[in-house]
């Protein structure tokens, strides 16, 4: 399949991540279906979608008719079928549990063709995890996008050994027909490329603090005005979420035996539902929409 084979793209998951892949996709002329089995989630995206696309239009960056363009572009389903139907390129971005997207993968393979492209826009789980659940490994991937996904200009496109040179050129060339600049991965790795070094950042964070060297936020501020990252890795853990970080730590103990440091800390917000901006509480205080 080339890039101009791309008419019709399915995305699964209404998270903060998978509405604005669907939208950013949609806002690029791809015909794009947004699926969740709750339809009370579908609604809040058509809310936001409506309000994203109004403000983009007060602000001058479209056109009303290029917004009403892309809501006719922009599809909500509850149907499996409906969003498999005809489709080129399926992205998966719901929870990060492996059994959630072992039976998503399982569920979609037994609706689509073998060619058809499935990416999973999983932070830290290769796609080779779900390699047995489809019929044609070739085609699965990872295709991970940045939050936010509307304004984060990176994807990584992670090749498994099962990964075929056509399906990691068609996400490359994806990417960039959606307003992204991609980074090839040759080879799966815990954490990719950039969440691996991010993570290297965190670890020696989480270090100090444990130590009691200094507050997260004075450590978010030293980096910010030290090192001018554009956030310390407390306030970016806030944006993209205290409970994938708490997830994604499981899943390291689970493997290695090893507790990550700041685990018991992000264990204990977890369970309060300190989850960041999503909840209106993690390491810094948010006024709730």
């Amino acid at each position: 399949m080339k890039i101009e084979d791309v008419k019709k793209v399915s995305v699964a998951g209404t998270g903060q991540m998978g509405r604005q892949i669907a939208l950013n996709c949609a806002l690029y002329g791809y015909d794009t279906y947004l699926l969740s089995r709750s339809r009370e989630s579908l609604n809040k995206v058509e809310a936001w979608a409506g309000e994203y696309l109004a403000g983009r239009v007060e602000k001058a960056k479209l056109t009303r008719e290029q917004a009403d363009s892309v809501k006719a572009k922009f599809h909500l389903t509850t149907s499996m079928e409906e969003a498999a139907k005809g489709v080129h390129l399926v992205i998966e971005s719901v929870v990060e549990e492996k059994d959630v997207k072992t039976k998503f993968f399982k569920d979609f393979n037994a609706c689509v063709g073998k060619d058809v492209v499935l990416a999973s826009n999983s932070s830290y789980m290769p796609s080779s995890l779900f390699k047995d659940c489809v019929d044609n490994p070739a085609r699965l991937v990872n295709l991970h996008y940045f939050n936010p996904a509307l304004v984060m200009e990176l994807v990584e496109v992670i090749k498994g050994d099962h990964t075929s040179e056509e399906t990691v050129n068609l996400c490359m060339e994806f990417s960039k027909a959606t307003g992204k600049t991609p980074i090839r991965v040759n080879k799966e790795i815990d954490g990719f490329v950039v969440n691996r070094v991010l993570r290297a950042i965190r670890d020696e964070a989480f270090y100090l603090i444990e130590q009691g060297v200094c507050s997260p936020q004075d450590l978010d501020s030293g980096v910010e005005l030290g090192l001018k990252h554009p956030m310390g890795p407390f306030r970016l853990l806030d944006l993209t979420g205290v409970d994938l970080n708490y997830l994604s730590g499981k899943r390291r103990l689970e493997e290695t035996g090893v507790k990550p440091h700041g685990f018991d800390i992000v264990k204990d917000m977890y369970e309060k539902k300190e989850w960041g901006r999503k909840t209106g509480k993690g390491f810094y205080s948010y006024e709730k929409k």
